[in-house]
């Protein structure tokens, strides 16, 4: 039987499931004793009533010991599920403190580019890498004159930039993702408890009616 709502994960669609059949055997159960209290009246059980009541009610302890086994399964793999969302959220916290840095050093580079636009300044002392280390990266620009070089090297400046922004918005995309599985996963363990608080309700006038039979 396939489960109901936006429930996918395996585990838990075999939980309601053995929930739902603990449920029908809890009724199935009900069923025979009800028959039973009817056809006996006020005298005794017969011993073949008895006996399918019995029956029944070993089928109904099979389904929960089940389900408990199952809900325990659940839980651990919960657990375990929170420990890997607690370590993906410590990678993702890292990440973000690098890119707060990141961040801090952009805004200064940006300060520096503000100061020397307020300020008469040659192009010289814009904040890029120093010519040495970019030829060393490029040494295609080796033999350009003065201007190109310059213009070689903001250029550089700007696709450096443009790659940690890149790398900024897809860090800020798997941190969103990791919080959408992470609460997807604790509303699937909350339908789950409350699927299994309602069977537990609905079960306990099972049990005063089994108690009054014996």
């Amino acid at each position: 039987m396939a489960a109901d709502g936006p429930i996918t994960d395996p585990l838990l669609v075999t939980v309601l499931d053995t929930s739902r059949a603990a449920r029908e055997q809890a009724v199935v159960l009900i069923d025979r004793i009800q028959e039973a209290l009817d056809a006996a009246g006020n005298g005794p059980l017969p011993l073949e009533a008895q006996a399918e009541i019995s029956k029944q009610q070993k089928l109904l302890n099979t389904n929960i010991a089940q389900l408990r086994g199952l809900h325990r399964s659940a839980h651990f793999k919960a657990r375990e599920t929170k420990g890997q969302t607690a370590e993906a959220r410590h990678e993702v916290d890292v990440l973000h403190l690098q890119l707060q840095n990141l961040y801090y050093e952009q805004r200064h580079l940006e300060g520096e580019i503000a100061a020397c636009e307020s300020f008469e300044h040659t192009y010289q002392k814009l904040p890029l890498i120093p010519a040495e280390e970019f030829l060393a990266l490029h040494p295609e620009h080796a033999d350009d004159d003065e201007n190109d070089l310059m213009v070689a090297r903001i250029n550089h400046e700007r696709t450096e930039r443009e790659a940690l922004e890149q790398q900024r918005v897809e860090l800020q995309k798997r941190k969103q993702k990791l919080i959408a599985d992470n609460k997807k996963r604790r509303d699937d363990l909350a339908n789950l408890d409350k699927d299994l608080e309602k069977f537990i309700d609905a079960a306990k006038p099972i049990q005063k009616l089994f108690e009054k039979v014996v």
